[in-house]
């Protein structure tokens, strides 16, 4: 096996692998419910939020949570966390 078959297959690895790693945070799917508009800039009043979270999926609830309470994932979405853990957080 050469160099360039084995950068090759580090490369190919690392892209699969960065895909996997996208998380619930970052799923459009996931964050729209929370958003009154589709850039989600502008999230919903606090009993629309509350709505949203209390028909989300238990497991999608959870990566939400674990994603907010990790700093490096959630900071791309402070304010969407600061809110989840308001109002989200209280009623796992």
């Amino acid at each position: 096996m050469n160099i360039k078959n084995i950068f090759l297959g580090a490369m190919a690895l690392s892209m699969i692998s960065g895909v996997a790693l996208a998380g619930a945070l970052d799923e459009p799917d996931n964050m729209a419910p929370f958003f009154t508009d589709s850039s989600m800039k502008t999230m919903k009043p606090e009993a629309e939020f509350k709505a949203a979270w209390a028909s989300t999926a238990k497991d999608k609830q959870d990566k939400m949570m674990k994603e907010c309470q990790d700093a490096a994932m959630s900071k791309p979405h402070a304010e969407f966390c600061a809110n989840l853990m308001a109002y989200g957080g209280a009623n796992k």
